[in-house]
Formats: structure tokens, sequence, C-alpha cells
């Protein structure tokens, strides 16, 4: 087994505000749906890539939180998406960190209260 993990889905209590915090903090277009009776906004992404797909879930049994799983985003560049977060009503929750060969941490707050992990290459811009 590669890679287990095949789909997320991220709480959110108001998915008109989360669309707009994720597209701007990722620079990415949320395609929102109705599926079994939730509202869900999916990422993108491309068939036959690496990674997982996944999707903003509203609903009775969506429920934000800081405390449960805690899911890592793949970025460039760390200090763009801090700021980008923190002008979107995000919060920084652990600050940009060098964790060696992988490289560089760090764990934002969305705006529905979930904490959001982000990685970037050792080699980001400083």
């Amino acid at each position: 087994m590669i890679n287990p993990v095949v789909h997320f889905e991220i709480p959110v209590a108001d998915m008109d505000r989360a669309m707009a915090f994720y597209e701007a903090v990722f620079g990415c277009r949320l395609e929102r749906r109705r599926v079994d009776g939730y509202d869900m906004a999916f990422f993108p992404r491309a068939e036959g890539q690496a990674g997982a797909s996944g999707a903003l879930a509203c609903g009775d049994v969506y429920i934000p939180s800081k405390t449960g799983p805690i899911l890592y985003f793949d970025v460039p560049d760390i200090i763009p998406v801090l700021a980008r977060a923190q002008a979107h009503g995000g919060a920084v929750l652990y600050p940009r960190t060098h964790v060696g060969e992988e490289g560089y941490v760090a764990e934002i707050e969305d705006s529905e209260g979930n904490r959001i992990a982000l990685s970037a290459p050792p080699d980001e811009a400083r």
C-alpha cells in the first residue's frame, strides 16, 4: 500500500465563509456540490497524480474542531500562506518551523475553527 489516504473532508459551519477562506489562502477554486444531502466544496484534483481528494463539508455530522486529525497541505512557501490565512480570518497556531531534511511546517486555524497544517520543502523561499 503506497498511500492509503484517498479522500478527506474538513467540517465547516459556514460554507460561503469557508470557501472564501480556502480559495484565498491556497489560491485554488473549489467546486460546490450537494452529496448525500450535504453541502460540499471539493478541492481540485488531477487524475493520475499523487495526493488525496478532499472537500469542505457542511451539515449536522460535520463539526469543526482543533482536536481531531491534522491535515497537511503541501505549499511551495509557508510564509505567504500564513499571511493570507491571517488576512482572511485565520490564526497562526504553530509558526513556521524547520524540521530538518523534510523542510518546514506550520499550523493555522481556519475560518471555521479547524487546525490545518502546512508543509513546505527544505528549499522554500526564506
